[in-house]
């Protein structure tokens, strides 16, 4: 558990941190040294060779001339800063700092000779950093006399922009350094967090996971991978679909990484998928060598080219079927979204709801949303009586006989579900497209119910369906390929963004994000770190939009849980049953924002 504050002032010796050393002025060590001298420090940057020094020195001078060119720092500011900064080859000439970080290449032998060194050269007052991404801190600390001086100070690339720091303690690390050195971070304008020393710390721990998961779907060529990007960006409003990020870490970083974390966890959901291995032992290491899941313009560029996995124009679907008049069945929130997205896509859409209360109730609900995005001026004054003039609602699921496409929208229980699709398969005329908006449910299980398997497909929307653009187009067995590919078709039509992929729990979205979920968990429920620094660690480091717990208090606990449930019944891994305190969260009904408390207390607020 982390120190509290009251115990760390009452240990504290309020070092007063004038003088830094940076050993390693790679990317991130040069990083790392323009941080404190933008912040008045004297830094003393050390490297092996006279050209490594060389190419520190060019780090700085780019970094500061981009912050420059973008008017984030004068000209002035800049010679100032750089003037703060002396280049050395001589690791003595670190005996005056008070505080020094070593971001040396990610070998433990290397990095303890470098703590082994500083023994003779700095105070006994000096407070030592590691800066590894992925090495045991308590090790590299045990190479000083004074371990309990050391901490690990994992900045995040690049260093200058990235706000997030992890504060690694280990067993023996005094109290006092650990503050001292909180304090310092927020001087410098970090996030500090804090948390204790096993491979991967907050950040890589959680994304690593879900990083590898990423990969083994495709590698199973359960999703292409343009189609698993897609989904996380579209669905989660991550700002990168996780094999982009990938071949911008670089697969040789990332497979070091998951095999540290796998030797020292053994959690089998960070072994290394061997694609990994494959890609990487190929050369295949990402952006920096011109390919990896992607193929780019040339190494170190962020354009993507086409290449022999690229989807062509002709591949584009197209409607095989044709799509004119629209059933749904249902008048939940997801359900009204859903007619809305289909009529203001210029469809026909007939709804049907247990009573004329609930049906009305569907209309006044869109009236609503629509008034509302006049006011904002995303609609015109004009299309809102052509929306409201192509919506019809009943209560007899009778009237959906004359429909092209039918979209269930009912409650999340297989039995009804397969009634419901029983009913559809005697009802609507042949030929139509029956599909199911289950999130979690087998839905050849709701296809085998009715006569016609192969014009059964689910058609996964996200919630609020006007807003999101990602619709998941799932796939059975049975499915037809002409009904899948109309089904693509129409999202683009509606304005939805559509990914394929085949039918089993999670689809790609719930499959990659649940599990992620799950984890931060487990790591609350070891005490590793607060729900607070999870959270911070992933907004800041990862540039999610919001953290685990946030999110899980948004989705529902119970929500959480049952997806869970379904992804562990399916796959059986180990690592996918839910966590014992998100079980106990929801038995004391502590279900999210929905009951006022979850991991969070809202009552308050």
């Amino acid at each position: 558990m982390t120190t509290s504050s009251a115990d760390a002032t009452a240990t504290r010796t309020g070092r007063e941190f004038e003088r830094v050393g940076v050993i390693g002025l790679g990317t991130m060590g040069a990083g790392i040294a323009e941080v404190f001298a933008r912040n008045g420090f004297q830094v003393t940057g050390v490297e092996i060779t006279e050209e490594a020094l060389a190419r520190g020195r060019e780090h700085l001078q780019h970094s500061t001339d981009r912050a420059v060119a973008r008017g984030k720092l004068s000209e002035e500011a800049q010679a100032e800063l750089l003037g703060r900064i002396t280049f050395t080859t001589e690791m003595k000439d670190l005996a005056d700092a008070d505080f020094v970080v070593e971001a040396v290449v990610e070998s433990i032998d290397i990095k303890k000779s470098v703590f082994r060194a500083l023994d003779d050269i700095v105070s006994d007052e000096a407070v030592l950093a590691t800066n590894t991404s992925s090495l045991s801190v308590t090790e590299i600390s045990t190479a000083n006399h004074h371990p309990g001086r050391v901490v690990g100070v994992h900045f995040f690339n690049p260093a200058p922009v990235q706000q997030l720091v992890e504060v690694i303690r280990t067993v023996v690390t005094e109290p006092d350094v650990l503050a001292d050195v909180q304090e310092l971070l927020t001087r410098v304008g970090k996030s500090p967090v804090v948390c204790g020393d096993k491979a991967g710390f907050i950040a890589n721990t959680l994304l690593f996971g879900y990083l590898n998961h990423a990969v083994s779907m495709y590698e199973g060529h359960y999703a292409t991978r343009e189609d698993i990007d897609a989904a996380m960006r579209y669905g989660c409003g991550y700002p990168m679909g996780p094999l982009a990020l990938l071949d911008l870490i670089g697969l040789d970083t990332a497979y070091e990484i998951l095999d540290t974390m796998y030797k020292q966890g053994r959690d089998r959901l960070h072994a290394p998928a061997p694609i990994l291995k494959q890609m990487v032992t190929a050369g295949l290491l990402g952006r920096k060598s011109g390919r990896g899941f992607y193929t780019y313009e040339q190494p170190d560029s962020s354009r993507v080219v086409p290449d022999h996995l690229t989807p062509s124009a002709d591949d584009e679907p197209r409607l095989r079927r044709d799509i004119s008049r629209v059933g749904v069945v249902g008048t939940g929130t997801m359900a009204t979204g859903i007619v809305e997205v289909f009529a203001k896509a210029g469809y026909d859409v007939l709804y049907v709801g247990r009573s004329e209360a609930k049906v009305e109730g569907v209309r006044q609900t869109i009236e609503r949303s629509l008034d509302k995005a006049i006011q904002r001026g995303k609609l015109e004054e004009s299309a809102r009586d052509g929306v409201l003039g192509r919506l019809s609602g009943t209560t007899s699921i009778e009237d959906l006989a004359d429909c092209d496409l039918v979209v269930e929208a009912i409650a999340e229980d297989l039995r009804v579900k397969t009634t419901l699709f029983e009913n559809l398969d005697e009802i609507c005329k042949p030929g139509a497209i029956l599909a199911t908006t289950t999130s979690s449910l087998p839905i050849i299980t709701c296809a085998m119910a009715t006569k016609r398997p192969s014009d059964v497909i689910g058609m996964h929307f996200f919630n609020p369906a006007p807003v999101m653009q990602l619709v998941e187009v799932v796939s059975t067995v049975a499915t037809d390929d002409e009904v899948a590919e109309t089904v693509r078709a129409l999202c683009a039509k509606i304005g939805k963004v559509a990914v394929s992929c085949g039918d089993r729990s999670g689809f790609i979205v719930n499959a990659l994000l649940f599990p992620y979920l799950n984890d931060a968990v487990k790591m609350l429920e070891a005490h590793y770190a607060t729900a607070d620094e999870v959270d911070t660690a992933m907004k800041l480091g990862c540039a999610l939009p919001m953290g685990p717990f946030e999110l899980l208090d948004v989705v529902g606990n119970d929500v959480s849980l049952a997806i869970q449930r379904e992804l562990y019944l399916e796959f059986r891994e180990p690592g996918f049953a839910p966590a014992p305190l998100l079980e106990h969260l929801v038995t004391a009904g502590y279900l999210g924002r929905k009951t006022q408390r979850g991991f969070r207390d809202y009552t308050h607020r």
